[in-house]
């Protein structure tokens, strides 16, 4: 995306008709970037999107050469709107703040990607389908989740920072994930739920407010469509793409340099000391 900067001379035009063609374009562009970045890692033959395929169906069909089925291409489109726009996080923020100052739009989409990256953000479910594998069958997520536990560690996919219930969006992603579980007779699905009916018993983190969140079921959604685990994050970006794009219009739109203020707390009234006489 930083690189697409470079080679757009309109780049640091930021008319809002400049600006919603360039975002349009970014939205196309990100997936047919990582479509192509997979089939060229595996030493494939890279594929160009269709003008008769949705943009979900597009993504599916650049991956794998194939188009397809109307079911897979339903649920992959609810995932994309669900991921689509989740107010003021932290990637949309970074996008923001970099918009503020009047950079161009590519550097903003940069910036909100590297945020993105972060497993705290975009990169948990890729975290949460390792977690899957390693427990491997269903009758070990118990020992394998209180062992976690005990050893106070972070369970990927549980926990956020907005709701202190189930995440409205894993309810949907719970179902497909069910659906496409049965339908490709993987096991990811039982699992999942051993592993959040496990959790829910866990009084100590509910009372906290802990449960699934939208990465948790999307890790096996995305593992049964046959995305490979560490395109999650990137399919993630490729579904805020609309979302940053709608903030970064209202940035541009009615923009003011977000600076937020530090307050500090360090010592008071400390004796200057001149740098000959440091030790």
């Amino acid at each position: 995306v930083s690189n697409l900067g470079l080679s757009d001379k309109d780049a640091d035009n930021l008319s809002k008709e400049s600006l919603i063609k360039k975002n349009i374009k970014l939205i196309a562009q990100i997936p047919t970037i990582i479509a192509a970045f997979n089939r060229i890692r595996k030493n494939k033959k890279i594929i160009i999107p269709r003008n008769d395929l949705s943009h979900a169906a597009n993504f599916l069909y650049m991956l794998s050469g194939k188009r397809p089925d109307k079911d897979d291409e339903k649920i992959f489109d609810v995932c994309l709107v669900l991921h689509a726009e989740h107010e003021l996080n932290a990637s949309v923020f970074s996008a923001r703040v970099t918009a503020s100052t009047l950079s161009d739009l590519y550097s903003a989409v940069t910036s909100a990607i590297g945020t993105l990256k972060g497993e705290l953000h975009g990169g948990a479910n890729e975290k949460v389908l390792n977690m899957i594998k390693e427990i491997g069958k269903e009758e070990n997520v118990d020992s394998y989740l209180q062992k976690k536990l005990d050893a106070k560690e972070r369970i990927m996919g549980f926990g956020h920072r907005i709701y202190k219930t189930k995440d409205p969006r894993a309810y949907i992603l719970e179902k497909y994930s069910k659906e496409l579980s049965e339908k490709y007779n993987t096991n990811l699905y039982k699992i999942s739920k051993r592993i959040e009916e496990f959790m829910h018993k866990q009084e100590h983190l509910t009372n906290k407010g802990i449960f699934a969140n939208v990465d948790f079921y999307s890790a096996s959604v995305y593992a049964n469509l046959g995305i490979s685990h560490d395109l999650f994050t990137t399919i993630f970006a490729l579904a805020r793409m609309p979302g940053w794009a709608a903030h970064l219009l209202e940035q541009y739109n009615d923009n003011r340099l977000i600076r937020p203020l530090a307050k500090y707390t360090g010592i008071n009234k400390s004796t200057y000391i001149s740098i000959n006489k440091r030790g």
